[in-house]
């Protein structure tokens, strides 16, 4: 059962990763094992099986092997699978093995479950040999077999031109546009940089020269026409056909408010979290967020030792949010700004590099530790530790009129993190405003405990690396 539940929490997690990246991990994982076991049998020789059963081998093996890999995820080996090789990606995984020792060190002062010296130490060669190379294989297979699948879109939308740049720039997705249909003979000018094969009605004559593996349909107005017959014969004979719309979430992990029709929402089998989702969400997060109060509660009690010392006005700041329902609550943070930040402004936007942040506060964002208070709002139900963020009543009122399914990102409760804080720079125009409600959008129609689990992971990586927030 414990096996079947991986597997299955796998497969959900594929559908927000690329599976080159999990392909990547899984040999990363394989080849570092297979490093320090091999390392092991030079040193230990036959009685190998002994050592790792009975002498905590595997176990000294496998601390070893998570550090490194914690360490490659920290450092972004598997943000871009397309990873530079030759001198520079070497001395990265000098630096992840590095780390690894530096973990054995503070090893050393507990149970003293570190590896053998000699077997770190050749375990470690290995890995800094066969990491590079095998990632070097992978990325020339991985070029190999970009464009595996062919795509021939009807329409040339914007969005089209999107979709189409986007598979240029990650041949890692394994498709590749060999053309487009446009819907009249004036239509070039938006897709300059992929063929014009024809027009729309030229679908069947250009599909039996080309044999696209699949067909998109990214028209510029929902009023021209489509070939039926010819789509129809097309999906008879096995070519799958998809709306732009679906492509682009699988590309870009958003939803495309300009192609999002509310017909879609109606009769989509599967909206947002069921009930039951709904409620492990709230009870994980819960816990979560207790444990985190109880663990942390230290070095939260220093954080505001360091604002009262840093600036006059009080340690918390209160703020009303816009939650579940657009119920209205009382949201917690460290002050990072000036007590009398919006004194004569008013409620407006916080920006990049905001001259209302304190010393101190440019440091609480960059590491997000001014987020740390709304576990409270967690404990006290009116939060997620995932979920859109919430916004300001002020704002939300003139958002739910000027952006179409605004209203909609509040059918969930609202988060400490996100999936468009993970994805999507600082913004404060009505541009960012719908760029971030088009990945809220994703996260809710595709909500599962697999992808909160990545944002959360995610989020730990921006808080080490101090990304910031906003």
């Amino acid at each position: 059962m414990l096996n079947f539940g991986l597997t299955s929490l796998m497969s959900r997690a594929t559908q927000f990763l690329p599976t080159s990246v999990f392909a990547l991990w899984a040999g990363d994982l394989a080849l570092i094992y297979a490093s320090y076991l091999a390392a092991s049998y030079a040193l230990v020789g036959d009685t190998l099986p002994v050592w790792l059963a009975d002498e905590d081998g595997w176990l000294r093996i496998t601390i070893v092997v998570v550090s490194l890999v914690v360490a490659m995820y920290f450092l972004d080996f598997y943000e871009d699978v397309q990873h530079q090789p030759g001198v520079l990606l070497v001395q990265q995984v000098c630096l992840v093995v590095g780390i690894a020792f530096l973990a054995q060190a503070l090893l050393s002062y507990g149970r003293g479950l570190i590896l053998f010296k000699w077997i770190m130490i050749w375990g470690s060669v290995g890995v800094i040999v066969v990491i590079p190379l095998w990632r070097w294989l992978f990325q020339t297979a991985l070029v190999a077999s970009a464009g595996a699948e062919s795509v021939l879109l009807l329409g040339s939308s914007p969005i089209a031109s999107s979709l189409a740049a986007a598979l240029r720039e990650r041949p890692y997705l394994g498709r590749k546009l060999i053309g487009y249909l446009a819907e009249n003979s004036g239509a070039e000018q938006e897709m300059a940089d992929v063929p014009r094969l024809g027009l729309i009605s030229d679908l069947k004559s250009v599909t039996e020269k080309t044999h696209p593996d699949r067909i998109v349909i990214g028209l510029s107005a929902r009023g021209d026409t489509l070939p039926v017959v010819d789509l129809i014969q097309l999906r008879f004979f096995g070519t799958p056909i998809d709306e732009i719309g679906a492509m682009y979430q699988e590309v870009f992990g958003r939803i495309s408010l300009q192609e999002l029709r509310a017909v879609e929402l109606v009769f989509a089998q599967k909206v947002g979290p069921s009930h039951v989702e709904a409620r492990i969400q709230t009870i994980y997060s819960f816990v979560i967020a207790l444990i985190s109060l109880i663990v942390l509660s230290p070095a939260l009690l220093l954080v505001a030792i360091l604002i009262k010392l840093d600036s006059r006005g009080p340690v918390f700041f209160r703020q009303v949010r816009v939650g579940l329902h657009e119920k209205e609550f009382t949201l917690y943070k460290f002050r990072s700004m000036r007590a009398d930040a919006e004194k004569h402004t008013g409620a407006v936007w916080a920006t990049l590099d905001d001259p209302r942040v304190t010393t101190l506060g440019k440091w609480l964002r960059r590491l997000r530790i001014d987020e740390f208070p709304q576990f409270v709002n967690v404990l006290r139900g009116e939060m997620t530790l995932v979920g859109p963020r919430p916004e300001r009543p002020e704002f939300v009122s003139n958002l739910n009129e000027q952006i179409p399914y605004y209203r909609q990102r509040h059918y969930v409760k609202p988060g400490i993190t996100g999936w468009a804080q993970i994805n999507y720079k600082y913004g404060d125009t009505m541009e960012d405003t719908v760029t971030k409600l088009e990945y809220d959008l994703y996260y809710i129609k595709n909500f599962q405990i697999a992808l909160d689990l990545m944002i959360i992971f995610r989020t730990l990586k921006i808080m080490v690396r101090a990304r910031g927030s906003q």
